[in-house]
């Protein structure tokens, strides 16, 4: 091999056709080592000392080094973790830029930079290798082959419907699914999940995180795993275990498949914290290539880290080079894997500034002005656990957020709680108090009743209590505060009435998700009642718990068709996906929503303040010309409430397009100004007819 200075200017390993160039951001290392194995990855087989440092950026160009070539780097600094420094050239390292990895994490006191067992892990360094068990990077070939068939989908933010889903969880025990594909990238695009997703009327698939993981030491001790995937380690490499063979081209295989369908992928993405924990965590990237510069310490005793995200540590954004490569990421995953958007966990972190979340944070800017993000979804969760980092409604306008207030307040309602109208209304017209400024559209609002986090759609309706002891904490994981009602008995039971209304209540809170304005977001399974058994925090139950079961496919707890009926009347009638905020009453006499007492009257101030009230009915009016209005009618309360249809002079008669209660829908018809009944706890929709 040759060996040249390369190139600082692209960072990781880029190979061109005829060699590679490495390329490793280290403000604070004093040299830095290239470590290339065997192809099975248990034998190093030559250290490259970089010869050249452009700007912090360690880089050298090596001939004849190709795709499928396995490397790690060897970070030679000072480990003083008072300092904030924790190099340590035993412990072999992950490239950050990694755009494939090879092998999983063996766990062993070695991946540690300080003596475990020691009284403090800046007294003690460690002097093991521990590159027999460490994953390896891969240098890729980043072409691929996308057919002339495939065409990014780029369906609108008023045509969205989101469905979340876990890449393995989704199709492991999905049986029209060929076995081979279960579990797997390609199981997401075999025909028979594109043909349910067609079915529901799903626009975009937002896949639980795909990074490169770890599976904490603690739960493979358990026999547990981080199923959910919020430990990544490498932000640019699809995670392996969901691939037989390469894991970026299959990755890409059923990006375009997915696209040929109509359907658009979103990645929830977690830049926020690494899997390197705190600091008793390990050394396997980050941490000993440049601890100082990747991670928020904290200022008054850098051996510690800030902690915004429960996870040990905070990745620090502030630094111009961890940016970039948060920056890089992003760019890579829609370039070169033409993913459609993303979902960032714990958003919060990282617009953080020295004085907390900051709207004008150099990543937001960023973002913002980016070509290659310009026409991409981006959707923050806009919260972490740091002082002020609860920021629903706070996000510049080229974002969505996911909207919590939307989720409490329906859970509330559904399950019985009354005094809710004024808030409900809110949440029904995409929460314009949280998100009605700085020229934000209501597709702002990603609206969700239930997510991979908390209880299920089924379990909300069957559980009082969280049940999570399989999770090896003593049930003291997961939230408290579910707002769930078991319908008077704990779990599964045999009672008919019970499970009517087990079932009449999931039909109710879809329905509300569908017809609410604003972003949907559908739990996958949720169509089919899948059940966790009540634990509300299964992010290390990869198994039958985590899992979809999709027994109740076909049968009478399968919502698909009623799902896919919401979806028919949200495209029916636009006023749902208007990107345009609602006003009343106007001069001219038009209106774009009516707020109406059961009695077809107008509402006035006295009318919220209904004791008890959990009877909301208003009309959306047309907003273009030959458009019908949908009067949509809201009933919590568990008796049947009288109710008259609105009296409008250009619409002599409403047609029924939805009632919760009814198996099969029917299109009764009803004149203006006619009393009816809303059944005990429904969703019922009408069209205006002329």
């Amino acid at each position: 091999m040759r060996l040249t200075g390369g190139t600082s200017g692209r960072l990781g390993a880029s190979w061109d056709g005829r060699g590679t160039n490495f390329a490793l951001f280290s403000a604070n290392a004093e040299k830095v080592e290239l470590c290339l194995f065997d192809g099975q990855g248990r034998r190093e087989l030559e250290r490259i000392e970089l010869p050249e440092r452009t700007e912090d950026v360690w880089h050298c160009y090596l001939n004849d080094i190709s795709p499928g070539q396995l490397y790690g780097y060897r970070v030679y600094g000072p480990y003083a973790p008072e300092r904030g420094h924790r190099f340590n050239p035993n412990k072999l390292l992950l490239d950050p830029y990694a755009k494939r990895l090879a092998g999983r994490l063996v766990w062993s006191d070695a991946h540690f930079g300080y003596r475990t067992g020691s009284a403090r892990e800046d007294l003690s360094f460690d002097r093991r290798d521990n590159a027999r068990g460490m994953p390896k990077a891969v240098v890729v070939d980043e072409s691929f082959n996308w057919g002339r068939r495939e065409i990014r989908p780029h369906i609108p933010w008023e045509d969205t419907i989101i469905y979340e889903a876990h890449i393995k969880g989704l199709t492991q025990k999905r049986e029209d699914v060929p076995p081979n594909l279960r579990g797997t990238y390609g199981g997401l695009s075999s025909p028979a999940m594109i043909s349910h997703l067609k079915r529901l009327g799903v626009t975009t698939v937002e896949l639980l995180p795909i990074h490169g993981l770890i599976d904490d030491r603690i739960l493979v001790e358990k026999k547990l795993a981080n199923y959910w995937g919020y430990n990544t380690i490498a932000f640019f490499a699809p995670e392996a275990r969901y691939a037989q063979d390469n894991a970026l081209d299959s990755f890409r295989t059923t990006v375009a498949r997915l696209h040929d369908a109509g359907i658009e992928v979103m990645l929830d993405v977690v830049y926020n914290h690494t899997a390197e924990g705190n600091h008793m965590g390990p050394t396997l990237c980050f941490r000993g290539i440049d601890n100082a510069s990747y991670y928020w310490l904290n200022r008054e005793n850098p051996r510690f880290y800030d902690d915004f995200t429960g996870c040990g540590s905070s990745v620090n954004l502030t630094h111009p080079r961890v940016l970039q490569m948060v920056m890089d990421s992003l760019r890579y995953w829609v370039e070169v894997c033409h993913v459609d958007g993303f979902r960032f966990d714990l958003a919060t972190t990282l617009a953080r500034g020295p004085n907390g979340f900051d709207r004008g944070h150099a990543f937001l800017t960023a973002v913002r002005q980016d070509p290659v993000l310009a026409n991409v979804k981006m959707v923050a969760e806009p919260w972490d656990l740091g002082l002020g980092g609860y920021q629903v409604g706070a996000f510049p306008s080229q974002w969505s957020e996911w909207n919590d207030r939307y989720r409490s307040a329906m859970r509330r309602y559904w399950t019985g709680e009354g005094n809710l109208t004024g808030e409900i209304s809110s949440r029904m017209t995409a929460s314009s108090d949280l998100f009605h400024h700085d020229n934000r559209a209501t597709r702002a609002s990603i609206n969700h009743i239930t997510v991979h986090d908390g209880f299920t759609l089924a379990d909300l309706f069957s559980y009082n209590q969280k049940h999570n002891e399989a999770n090896g904490e003593d049930n003291r994981d997961g939230s408290n505060d579910n707002h769930s009602n078991n319908c008077g008995h704990e779990g599964p039971t045999d009672d008919p009435a019970i499970i009517a209304l087990r079932r009449q209540l999931r039909k109710n809170a879809l329905a509300c998700l569908l017809l609410a304005q604003g972003t949907p977001l559908i739990l996958a399974g949720d169509e089919v009642a899948n059940t966790q058994d009540g634990n509300n925090n299964a992010y290390c139950q990869d198994n039958d718990t985590g899992w979809i079961g999709w027994e109740n496919l076909g049968k009478d707890d399968d919502a698909i068709d009623f799902i896919a009926h919401l979806t028919e009347l949200r495209q029916r009638f636009g006023q749902i996906r208007c990107q345009r905020w609602l006003d009343g009453r106007r001069t001219d006499g038009s209106y774009g929503v009516l707020w109406l007492t059961p009695s077809a009257e107008e509402m006035k101030e006295s009318d919220w303040k209904f004791p008890e009230s959990r009877f909301l009915a208003y009309v959306l009016g047309p907003m273009e010309p030959g458009q019908a209005p949908i009067f949509i009618v809201l009933n919590a309360a568990p008796q049947e409430i009288a109710f008259k249809m609105p009296k409008m002079p250009e619409y002599r008669s409403w047609q029924q397009v939805l009632n919760t209660t009814e198996t099969v829908q029917t299109s009764g018809q009803f004149t203006s100004g006619v009393e009816i009944k809303a059944p005990p706890r429904s969703v019922l929709a009408f069209a205006g007819a002329a």
